[in-house]
């Protein structure tokens, strides 16, 4: 998104941070891996502020957790957050957002934000699968499978939010 003040896309990611911050602690703790709402945060970030920077977002994100700010799911923190089972959705939270805004002018929002949520996943299982030694059904039985359906209504739910502010942004960039 284009804007005639340098700032403002800075602005706006670090608003879209702040909400991937808030939603990341809206949790049911299922273990080993929380249900959270951080995902549609993560492709709202994406889409709206494109590839490049709603994955330099992310990132951000991730270095502000890293460094001890408790801004994962459940208020959690540190290398140890990155490094347990779960840090490779967090890490694949880059790609999502990159790859949703990448392609969300190229196709549907929905379908933009449905790879980049695969992308999420695949990070996230290949990550447990080698961190807790399991197979890869039984990872994909703990990572992908139950999360579908939620994780369907947050895609959803992205999808239109991102349709609906688009216009108000570039009212407001320009």
């Amino acid at each position: 998104m284009q804007s005639r003040s340098p700032s403002y896309p800075l602005a706006l990611g670090a608003l879209l941070c702040a909400l991937t911050v808030v939603l990341a602690q809206v949790v049911i703790p299922i273990p080993p891996v929380p249900v959270s709402l951080s995902l549609a945060g993560v492709l709202l970030c994406g889409a709206l502020l494109g590839g490049r920077q709603g994955a330099l977002c992310m990132a951000v994100y991730l270095l502000m957790g890293l460094c001890g700010l408790p801004v994962f799911a459940g208020f959690s923190a540190g290398p140890g957050a990155l490094l347990g089972p779960t840090g490779g959705f967090l890490v694949g939270y880059i790609p999502c957002a990159y790859l949703c805004g990448a392609l969300s002018g190229r196709m549907p929002d929905a379908a933009a934000m449905a790879v980049g949520t695969a992308a999420c996943y695949a990070c996230g299982t290949a990550w447990y699968a080698a961190s807790a030694a399991a197979p890869l059904q039984a990872a994909l039985s703990v990572c992908v499978l139950p999360f579908l359906p939620g994780d369907l209504g947050k895609i959803l739910l992205a999808a239109l939010l991102a349709r609906r502010l688009r216009p108000a942004l570039l009212r407001v960039a320009h």
